[in-house]
């Protein structure tokens, strides 16, 4: 079972719900935490408060969309910390609209961001990976094992970090990096007043979601005790496991039944 102490963790967007939630909760097991965010005052604000609990974390702006951006962002890290021992692909965007009104630009910015950003991270961190045998932890989504109404975009992104990390965890396996895929459900965190439109704007009326939301300390509990045990997939316990297999199995069932009544009641962050 790996242990953080003294290990560097890198978040990408570190001030979101569950990400504030895995730097506190890495950093209480005595990870070092060097924080990605585009936003600059909660950036600093979070990692202010993370020391003021002797947690050792530094921010950094950086929009992992741009190669560049990261490629300076993680040799700045290796620089102040010396080392990268995990990275958490944390960051992400969501939309909630149908896909015979979803604009191009919409499917653009879900990979760019969902795909391209944890992409970037993983070329820029790869060679710390390696050297210190370390470890990929990438956030997918519910759609990443069932289809949903109304996440087309999304889903697209999230299947295509399942097909990266499947193969770099098969490339990686015998340097020692082991790579964990999760899929949280319905977390409460304020992902949804950001959703994206068919149109690539950002509503003024957040989507409200049905059903029991996971706190985001919960679910960054469950991610730290499966990346403890090298766990290759996380689904998260408030994920109905029957629609998972259902999914698999009887497909057409589920697209019949389940999938528009899922769509209200499970979040994919």
């Amino acid at each position: 079972m790996p242990h953080y102490r003294n290990k560097t963790v890198v978040i990408t967007g570190a001030c979101g719900g569950i990400g504030r939630a895995l730097a506190a909760r890495f950093g209480e097991a005595g990870a070092r935490i060097a924080l990605i965010d585009i936003r600059e005052e909660q950036l600093a604000a979070l990692a202010e408060h993370l020391e003021s609990r002797n947690i050792q974390a530094q921010g950094y702006l950086c929009d992992i969309r741009d190669p560049q951006q990261v490629e300076q962002t993680f040799s700045l890290i290796v620089s102040d910390f010396c080392s990268i021992d995990v990275l958490i692909n944390n960051a992400g965007i969501v939309h909630h609209s149908r896909f015979e009104e979803t604009s191009l630009s919409v499917f653009h910015k879900m990979m760019e961001t969902n795909y391209f950003g944890a992409l970037h991270c993983v070329r820029s961190a790869l060679q710390q990976l390696i050297a210190n045998k370390g470890q990929i932890i990438t956030m997918s989504s519910t759609t990443g094992v069932a289809p949903l109404w109304y996440r087309s975009a999304c889903a697209a992104s999230k299947h295509a970090l399942h097909g990266l990390f499947d193969c770099v965890r098969v490339e990686l396996r015998e340097k020692g990096v082991r790579v964990m895929m999760v899929c949280p459900g319905f977390t409460a965190t304020d992902m949804y007043k950001n959703v994206l439109q068919a149109d690539g704007s950002v509503s003024s009326n957040p989507v409200e979601m049905k059903g029991k939301a996971t706190a985001p300390n919960d679910v960054a509990e469950e991610i730290y005790h499966a990346a403890r045990k090298d766990k290759r997939l996380l689904v998260m316990s408030n994920v109905d496991w029957r629609a998972r297999f259902i999914a698999r199995v009887l497909p057409g069932f589920f697209e019949r039944h389940l999938a528009h009544r899922l769509t209200g009641v499970i979040q994919t962050y």
